[in-house]
């Protein structure tokens, strides 16, 4: 069962998923991806985790102007919704 949809849950979970990854540096909603030394693998890992942990599949095309830990936050928060 998917887990609960909200911003606190997501954040958690990106957050997590993000240190998981080896991200380098402090990871906050203000961290971009480059600052946290991910690569577009580590993206697609990441894509993984919000989907097994939310249901919610980020495609390619909608994660293509994603550049901070908090836009990928959001963007799950407004599919999810």
């Amino acid at each position: 069962m998917p887990t609960t949809v909200n911003q606190e849950n997501v954040e958690r979970v990106i957050f997590e998923g993000i240190d998981e990854l080896g991200a380098d540096g402090e990871i906050s909603r203000d961290a971009t991806f480059e600052s946290l030394d991910l690569d577009s693998l580590d993206l697609v890992e990441l894509a993984q985790i919000v989907e097994d942990e939310f249901g919610v599949e980020l495609d390619g095309d909608s994660v293509k102007d994603v550049k901070t830990a908090g836009d990928v936050i959001d963007l799950v928060v407004a599919r999810a919704g």
